[in-house]
């Protein structure tokens, strides 16, 4: 018995040993330094989307490129990072243990999910193969999406760049909107399921489930990871770079008299959905926006959904989650995004 239990326990201590020194290298010692720089200058740095300037350049084959440069250079500590601990929850971690704690339908598998993605502080595609990952260890479809949308949106470091640079109400308002995001939409997500996602061990998890106990540990590893590589890197690279390119189409210079309108609201909480920004970069692009008249409606609207999902993180999780339920999630993050843009109208 002790020696099932120690067999268990190493991997864990193992994984929780790569989890915790991988995340303070790429998340919470570069942050630590940040907050300093958001305090002293109420500034995290440009825009992505379009520097110190109105709007983004034109689309072209070089904007493309010089977003997916600087998007990539920016995130692809992170990505490693992702990728790493996606195929790991999958071969150190013990199925049952992870059934037992995020395998219900539950609101507290949802809760342990969401609460679990509150230190990794990953951007929305770099949590995507964890949550992939997660799922594929028989974790269930509400606690793999919180800890999936709780990564980028409870993120606690971008929450307090976000009170010392756009104001504490924003920082209010984001972790309001944010728990009912992350923990509402998870949730009743579980209510969604439908044969596709009941069926997924059965369609995804075979290679997993079958491995005999005594194979190497490197080739359960590799089998683990070199699926999560293929759904990830192709279609993230070729999407950033597309939207990249069309960034100007999608955030163009909006004129005073619509400036807080419910029209751009909605339009802004579409495009924010869709397009793909690094960790945090939400709050320079609204700075941005807002110091060339964006209104606070519009802005809000971005600050949500900017973070939460993107184009590319549906593409990454598209083999784990049915279609209807990404639908429901990326029709859930629109909607609240225009919700909170209506609220910030009223309240701010």
């Amino acid at each position: 018995m002790r020696k099932i239990e120690m067999n268990s326990v190493i991997p864990i201590l193992i994984f929780m040993a790569i989890a915790i020194s991988g995340i303070w290298y790429v998340k919470w010692a570069p942050y630590y330094y940040k907050a300093f720089l958001a305090a002293g200058s109420h500034s995290i740095g440009s825009s992505i989307l379009s520097g110190k300037i109105a709007s983004a350049p034109g689309p072209s084959w070089q904007t493309a490129l010089s977003y997916t440069t600087t998007y990539f250079t920016s995130v692809w500590k992170a990505v490693i990072l992702g990728l790493l601990m996606g195929s790991l929850v999958q071969v150190l971690l013990p199925r049952e243990w992870i059934r037992k704690a995020l395998g219900s339908t539950s609101f507290g598998s949802t809760l342990i999910g969401g609460m679990a993605s509150i230190p990794s502080m990953m951007c929305t595609c770099c949590a995507a193969p964890v949550a992939v990952g997660l799922r594929k260890s028989s974790a269930s479809v509400g606690s793999s999406l919180a800890y999936w949308l709780g990564n980028p949106v409870l993120n606690p470091a971008t929450i307090i760049f976000m009170g010392f640079v756009l104001s504490w109400k924003f920082a209010l308002l984001r972790v309001i909107a944010g728990l009912i995001l992350v923990f509402g939409i998870a949730y009743f997500a579980n209510y969604l399921t439908n044969d596709q996602d009941l069926n997924l061990h059965e369609e995804v998890i075979p290679s997993m489930s079958l491995t005999p106990i005594k194979e190497n540990f490197f080739v359960r590893w590799m089998k683990a990871l070199w699926p999560l590589i293929l759904d990830t890197i192709p279609a993230y690279i070729a999407t950033v770079f597309i939207l990249g390119a069309v960034r100007a189409w999608l955030f163009p210079v909006i004129s005073p008299e619509w400036a807080n309108s419910l029209l751009v609201i909605i339009f802004l909480a579409v495009t924010g959905t869709l397009f793909i920004i690094p960790t945090a970069a939400e709050i320079p692009i609204v700075q941005t926006l807002m110091a060339f008249g964006l209104g606070v409606g519009p802005a809000v609207a971005l600050m949500m959904t900017l973070p939460a999902i993107s184009l590319p993180s549906l593409l990454i999780v598209k083999r784990t989650f049915s279609t209807r339920i990404l639908f429901f999630v990326t029709g859930s993050v629109i909607l609240i995004g225009i919700i909170s843009g209506l609220s910030a109208m009223a309240i701010f």
